[in-house]
């Protein structure tokens, strides 16, 4: 059991859950648009994930001496630094322009993490900022890149999907924000400190009927009815998933109800596109 509980502890703290759900949604993303599989940018989406979330969850205490390497700290960078030559390797795979998109949302991570101007802290600690930007982000590394490296021109129907995955990524971490609620610091300014928790749910329900009914807009000529119904009683599905996981958050709830449930939700939804839907 002992040795159980590490595999899940350093499956969760070297982000390869979350690096997952990332590959889910780009699965998802080439799956909808009917892409062929290009498992390039699916990976390097995934080790990009990871490092990223390594890089933002553990540089800032490392850099304030806050934390001993002890042992599986240790193997955490090393997986992370082997991660980071996977994401070199398949950037090389990725189209010009998919490159230059992927460095422009790279910056985007180290402008929330590091503090790039004199007496300023980063964007994280920016009031009221953090949610638009990790939602943002998502949204590049899951619809923008899969559908570049495609050669797809932009129309009414990625611009939809784009603003249904951004409101599902930000009410997932609503979800987060609402369980970090007493551990957060106050001058963050997030929304469940800035409207309360009560509000803060009522917002997260009103956004998954918005996800919901986007999907009735989102017509595309490739796609036959039976394909678009299918696909809308998924999306109402995993939606409902949300709204129980946002009904029963709270500050008292465990490490894991997020770190591994809430954050299980876009592979679980890729493993029901993929079984479901040909």
């Amino acid at each position: 059991m002992k040795v159980l509980k590490s595999i899940l502890q350093f499956y969760i703290n070297s982000s390869i859950h979350v690096g997952l759900s990332c590959f889910a949604l780009v699965q998802i993303t080439q799956k909808v648009f009917q892409i062929s599989q290009q498992n390039e940018v699916g990976y390097f989406a995934f080790w990009g994930t990871v490092v990223g979330y390594n890089f933002v969850k553990y540089e800032e205490l490392a850099r304030a001496k806050k934390i001993k390497m002890r042992k599986q700290l240790r193997w955490i960078t090393l997986f992370t630094f082997g991660a980071f030559i996977m994401v070199g390797y398949y950037f090389f795979k990725l189209e010009r322009i998919t490159q230059i998109v992927a460095v422009v949302f790279l910056g985007l991570t180290l402008l929330y993490t590091l503090p790039f101007f004199p007496n300023k802290k980063n964007a994280r600690n920016w009031a009221g900022v953090k949610i638009y930007i990790v939602a943002f982000c998502w949204v590049g590394a899951t619809v923008f890149l899969p559908l570049l490296n495609a050669d797809m021109a932009f129309n009414a129907n990625i611009g939809i999907l784009s603003l249904q995955r951004f409101v599902l990524i930000f009410v997932l971490i609503l979800i987060f924000e609402i369980i970090d609620l007493r551990f957060d610091n106050p001058n963050l300014r997030t929304v469940p400190q800035q409207i309360g928790m009560k509000k803060t749910k009522i917002l997260g329900f009103s956004l998954l009927f918005l996800f919901c009914g986007l999907e009735i807009f989102n017509i595309n000529s490739n796609f036959n009815i039976q394909f678009m119904k299918l696909k809308l009683d998924l999306d109402i599905a995993i939606a409902i998933v949300i709204t129980l996981f946002l009904a029963f958050a709270n500050e008292k709830r465990c490490k894991y109800y997020t770190a591994f449930w809430v954050e299980s939700v876009p592979i679980v939804w890729w493993l029901f596109i993929y079984i479901t839907i040909q």
